[in-house]
């Protein structure tokens, strides 16, 4: 069926084009690929709704819920967007499957929003060969913003490395003589943010990180290296972790009375699906860095950008927890795409939608800290680049400090 409805959308458009040259309208700008027609627009998203990073599927139905918006508000430019989101488990061959499906089956005009280092890197190579969009992947490793190599594949949130950097800075300034250990999961992901905290300590990072500990997705429990950890006499913690193993570690770290400083990278730091269910009494004090509103901190609710999302999750995603950082990341970045959508217009083909994509400027989604906007070029496919330190008391993430910029496009 995808390529029959392939083959009337392009005799659609050729005879769109026929009737205009003759009438001399502006119909003749239409400009379509496969998966885009006067009628619709299809995205594919690859997400993992089962297992162990599970935690980050509300991030597909949230942006699920804000397309379905769009569409009963007419779309844009009048075309309905056809979001079709398949699981992939976290698992890079799966993910690979998938892509094919939506690229070679479904024939989506491109993909967005994909979770996952280990998955996106599994497919980037095959999205950039046939050419498709691979936008706003939702993992913050760099590779993804590598203009040169992977000109179809562009990131979304700020760099691990970035994000490493600025809680060196942090330490050398704060505690400059800590005795540091790092828990990481052992994939791009946790080895970037891992590489931006040693560049970040530079000289010092060899005497001042005294132990590096790293775990498989596929451990049930992460207790054992947080025990080892324990017994080297670290004082400083930096948990470089994915939410079910981010709780772990706080409830770990928590019944061993361990007290050392401790870091937890911005990926595992949601109230909903990781404070909460560690105990919130087991998480004071802990450090973090953001670039998004925390919908669980009610000094927000007079905020205008915060009550357009409160007054969507209350009508479109009443189950959603707004505590839960993915719910609000799924808002922030279907935003995004919406916005791309509306500057591509009526040439809605992969080359024009890569170049709105790079073409952002200062763009705020509702959900970002007010200072943090989403800026792209040609050059630089890093949209966000600017994260606040945090600390958790109570219920909820404080902020302080100054908004951090940590550069990495050209």
């Amino acid at each position: 069926m995808p390529a029959i409805r392939s083959r009337a959308a392009s005799i659609t458009v050729a005879a769109t084009i026929a009737v205009a040259v003759s009438g001399g309208t502006a119909l003749a700008q239409k400009k379509y690929d496969t998966g885009a027609t006067d009628t619709e627009i299809k995205i594919g998203n690859i997400m993992p709704y089962s297992g162990p990073a599970s935690a980050y599927g509300v991030i597909g139905k949230m942006e699920d819920a804000y397309f379905k918006m769009i569409n009963e508000q007419g779309g844009i430019n009048g075309r309905k967007i056809n979001y079709i989101s398949y699981d992939d488990g976290y698992s890079p061959p799966k993910a690979v499957e998938q892509a094919r499906k939506l690229v070679e089956s479904d024939e989506v005009l491109f993909i967005a929003s994909s979770l996952g280092t280990p998955s996106n890197s599994a497919i980037q190579k095959y999205m950039n060969a046939k050419k498709v969009p691979q936008l706003f992947v939702a993992t913050g490793a760099t590779k993804f913003g590598d203009h040169k190599d992977f000109p179809w594949t562009m990131g979304w949130q700020p760099a691990y490395q970035s994000e490493g950097r600025i809680y060196a800075a942090y330490l050398l300034k704060e505690k400059p003589d800590a005795k540091v250990a790092v828990m990481y999961q052992n994939d791009d992901f946790g080895k970037d943010l891992l590489k931006g905290l040693k560049d970040g300590l530079g000289a010092k990072a060899a005497s001042m990180i005294v132990a590096e500990e790293s775990y498989e997705v596929s451990e049930p429990t992460i207790d054992s290296h947080i025990v080892k950890l324990k017994s080297l006499g670290a004082d400083t913690f930096v948990s470089i972790t994915t939410p079910k193993f981010a709780a772990q570690a706080i409830k770990k770290v928590a019944e061993l009375g361990w007290k050392p400083v401790y870091i937890q990278s911005n990926v595992g730091a949601s109230v909903g699906s990781v404070m909460k269910p560690a105990g919130y009494e087991n998480g004071q004090g802990i450090l973090s860095a953001n670039y998004a509103k925390d919908g669980a901190d009610s000094s927000w609710d007079n905020d205008e950008g915060m009550k357009k999302f409160y007054a969507f999750l209350a009508k479109y995603a009443p189950t959603m927890d707004r505590s839960d950082g993915s719910v609000v990341y799924g808002y922030g970045q279907a935003q995004t795409i919406v916005q791309v959508l509306k500057q591509a217009g009526d040439n809605l083909t992969r080359e024009n939608i890569m170049k709105e994509a790079a073409n952002l400027k200062a763009f705020a989604p509702d959900t970002l800290l007010p200072g943090v906007t989403i800026t792209t070029t040609a050059k630089d496919f890093y949209p966000i680049e600017q994260l606040q330190m945090q600390r958790f008391k109570g219920e909820k993430w404080e902020l302080f400090g100054p908004i951090i910029a940590g550069q990495l496009g050209e």
